[in-house]
């Protein structure tokens, strides 16, 4: 029974007619995914290099890498002790062809106990709770070995600060300046990986990246600095609530953003990232909690439309935190090639009106895999012109297809549609990824002077049909079998034709962008 002349309009125009859009949340802009904190970031948004050190490592004398008994650990993620003949040990700047600071590093630590360093670090000088470190980058990672801590007063709150940095209080933001004003301007940070999303095990608050945490690469990046980080460079943020995280973890996330960053900024709400991608835990826990709440007889339909469940939940508890809607834009992310499926989350249980926006990821795609079309044997074979005619040709027109079909849906639903994520998508898959002629073949088309072209048509294609932010991905990572996402491969690295591209963009559209170094 139709209940509303605003129901009956939906039934005859076979679309909603109710919803408001988002006003805040229209415009073209250019936002930013950051790449993930780990030993082998080539972004180095710290100066504090240990803040992305790799999770402590167990080893025993006479026997194999990591061998080591299981390390007793603090709340912090600091050794608190050591069995006889062990040690414990970890990397930093895992990074290749020398592409990180050379030069004296300052350590320094508190408790009692004995550090070293190796392969690319040696000692030069000591001092209680104090080292100078010589680090060669050419060498390749900086290896810490912790050979000694005292009971009680355990080591702890280490910092290997790079030559020329003050230090300062540890939970003070160590931001790398070369870092801030790459992205000064950018209108929004994706902290999807910052926050280690995908697979997260996160439930409770106590469970949250704390600032004291030895390192960020274990669980994230703590919500203060990345708050921190949005009121220095007036940036909005986009966080990604953990799947299996419970209300009060949702609730006290809020909380901790709506005290802490800029009034002026606006925040961005997520349900996890992808959770219709079934290629995610998040996915398959999706899949599973719709399953008990009855949501469809398909695992996939299951997830989607717990997905819409879980995502209007946390808005509402955002809604709470914030006294409303004003200065928080609620997401519900879809895949961009199969416009069902946005209808799909949108629509169960009229999801879409309490969502501002329709997100996709529109990947100006080419995954060549030995059965794809064109495979892997053939486009091995293509010159870096021929790859980039097809690209050209085939895959940005088809980019541009999705955007524009996800467009119209956005549209029926009075929602705006913006960009998680997008850019660039070449890449092996299926076992093509180990071809190493084609994953050279897919780093010669990153560089050359035509990708900037092809993201010149891609972006202001997206403007012209009056898409909304786009969350580029990503950042500065290292190019790979697994993918050339990086707009450069390295912090110091000269600015790359699509690197260009994009910041020109921006330009374009008013944004004061920064610079590369």
């Amino acid at each position: 029974m139709v209940e509303s002349i605003e129901e009956l309009l939906t039934t005859l125009l076979g679309f909603p007619v109710g919803a408001q859009r988002q006003g805040g949340a229209t415009g073209a802009r250019l936002g930013m995914n950051l790449a993930g904190i780990a030993d082998w970031n080539t972004e180095l948004p710290f100066f504090d290099v240990f803040r992305m050190s790799r999770p402590w490592i167990s080893q025993r004398k006479d026997a194999g890498w990591g061998q080591g008994p299981k390390l007793v650990l603090d709340d912090y993620g600091w050794v608190k002790r050591l069995e006889p003949d062990c040690w414990a040990e970890t990397l930093m700047c895992t990074i290749d062809e020398g592409h990180y600071p050379a030069g004296e590093y300052t350590v320094v630590y508190e408790g009692e106990g004995d550090i070293d360093f190796w392969n690319a670090a040696r000692v030069v000088r000591r001092e209680p709770g104090r080292l100078t470190v010589q680090v060669d980058p050419s060498k390749g990672a900086m290896f810490l070995r912790l050979l000694r801590t005292r009971p009680g007063n355990h080591v702890r709150n280490i910092r290997v600060v790079m030559p020329g940095f003050r230090l300062s209080d540890r939970r003070t933001p160590c931001w790398h300046p070369a870092f801030l004003n790459r992205w000064r301007g950018v209108a929004c940070f994706r902290f999807m990986d910052w926050m280690a999303t995908n697979g997260s095990q996160i439930t409770r608050w106590d469970e949250r990246p704390k600032v004291e945490d030895a390192t960020f690469s274990a669980k994230g990046v703590a919500v203060e600095w990345m708050v921190d980080l949005c009121n220095r460079l007036k940036a909005d943020a986009w966080f990604c609530m953990p799947h299996m995280a419970d209300d009060d973890y949702v609730y006290q996330f809020a909380r901790t953003v709506k005290e802490r960053l800029d009034p002026s900024l606006k925040v961005y709400v997520e349900y996890s990232n992808e959770v219709w991608n079934g290629i995610f835990p998040q996915h398959q826990y999706a899949a599973q909690q719709g399953q008990k709440l009855g949501f469809g007889d398909k695992p996939w339909e299951e997830g989607w439309r717990y997905n819409a469940y879980r995502s209007m939940q946390i808005f509402r508890i955002w809604e709470r935190v914030f006294g409303g809607t004003k200065r928080i834009v609620r997401v519900l992310a879809s895949q961009a090639a199969n416009p069902y499926v946005s209808e799909q989350i949108l629509s169960f249980r009229e999801a879409y009106r309490q969502a501002d926006v329709l997100a996709i990821a529109p990947y100006i795609s080419l995954n060549v895999s030995p059965t794809s079309t064109p495979s892997e044997s053939e486009v091995a074979t293509w010159s870096v012109d021929r790859l980039l005619d097809h690209v050209e040709t085939v895959s940005l027109p088809e980019a541009i297809s999705w955007m524009r079909e996800q467009k119209k849906v956005a549209d029926r639903y009075k929602l705006s549609l913006i960009a998680y994520e997008g850019g660039q998508h070449l890449v092996g898959v299926g076992g093509s990824e180990n071809n190493e002629k084609l994953t050279k073949l897919f780093m010669e088309a990153n560089y050359h002077p035509r990708m900037a072209e092809i993201y010149r048509k891609y972006l202001r294609a997206w403007a012209e049909m009056e898409g909304g932010l786009f969350c580029h991905f990503s950042s500065v990572s290292r190019w790979s079998k697994w993918g050339c996402w990086g707009l450069i491969q390295y912090y110091d690295e000269p600015p790359t034709p699509k690197f260009k591209a994009v910041m020109e963009w921006a330009k374009e559209l008013g944004q004061r962008v920064g610079t590369t170094q």
